[in-house]
C-alpha cells in the first residue's frame, strides 16, 4: 500500500551525463531516488572551490533534506553518468508520509543515518590530520564502492580522481597525489595498469589507530 502511494506520485526520468538535477540555492521542489546510475552532491563557495558530499548510487535518495522546510537546495546534483531518477514532487512525497507513519519511520532512519555519516565526517577534519582523513575517506569508499576480494583487500576502481578525493574532505589535489604516493612507497596500497586501487582497510586502520 505504501509503496503504491509512492509509486502514484512518482516520475520516472532520465539525465545524461554531466547534467546538473538542480543547483545549490534552486527552489527545492522534489526529492529524487536513483534507479540507476550515479549522482555526485556538492556544494561551491563564493571562490568556485568544491566540496563533495557525497557520491551517491542505485537505491539512495536526496536531497537529505527538505522535508517540512522551505528554501532552497543547499548542495549541487550533478549527474556523472547517464542516470535514470524517480522524482516525487516534496509537497506530495509529505503528504504520503503523513498518511502512512511505517513509512515515515523508514525514511527518517535513513536521513538520521546520514545526519551521524556527515556528523563523523565533521568530526574526522576537526581531530584528524590530513594524512589520517585520507585513510579514512579510503576505507569509507571501500565499503560503500570496492569490491572485496578472497584475500581480504578491497578493489576500488579508478571512479574519483584525486581532485575529487581532495574536494571530499577539503583538502588540495597535490596533498593527495602525495599522500597516496608515500602509502605506495609503504606498500600499503597497489595500483594497477587501470589504475585501478587495491589495499587491506584493516592495514589502513591500523595505521591511525
Amino acid at each position: 500500500m505504501e509503496l503504491t502511494r509512492v509509486a502514484e506520485i512518482s516520475i520516472l526520468r532520465k539525465w545524461e551525463k554531466n547534467s546538473h538535477v538542480f543547483l545549490q540555492g534552486d527552489t527545492l521542489e522534489n526529492v529524487y531516488f536513483i534507479l540507476d546510475g550515479k549522482v555526485k552532491i556538492y556544494k561551491s563557495d563564493i571562490n568556485g572551490r568544491e566540496q563533495i558530499v557525497a557520491i551517491l548510487k542505485n537505491g539512495e535518495m536526496f536531497p537529505h533534506i527538505g522535508f517540512f522546510r522551505k528554501g532552497g537546495y543547499p548542495a549541487f546534483a550533478e549527474v556523472l553518468e547517464t542516470s535514470d531518477l524517480v522524482v516525487i514532487p516534496i509537497a506530495l512525497f509529505e503528504k504520503v508520509l503523513i498518511e502512512n507513519p511505517h513509512l515515515s519511520i523508514k525514511v527518517f532512519k535513513v536521513l538520521g543515518e546520514k545526519i551521524v555519516d556527515l556528523q563523523d565526517r565533521l568530526e574526522e577534519q576537526i581531530l584528524n590530520n590530513t594524512y589520517e582523513q585520507i585513510i579514512k575517506l579510503l576505507i569509507r569508499l571501500a565499503d560503500k564502492h570496492g569490491e572485496t576480494l578472497e584475500d581480504g583487500r578491497v578493489c576500488l576502481k579508478p571512479e574519483f580522481t584525486n581532485r575529487d578525493l581532495a574536494n571530499m574532505i577539503g583538502t588540495t589535489r597535490e596533498t593527495v597525489s602525495r599522500t597516496l604516493t608515500k602509502m605506495k612507497k609503504d606498500e600499503l596500497l597497489v595500483m594497477d595498469g587501470t589504475h585501478n586501487m587495491f589495499f587491506d582497510p584493516r592495514a589502513l586502520l591500523e595505521e591511525i589507530l
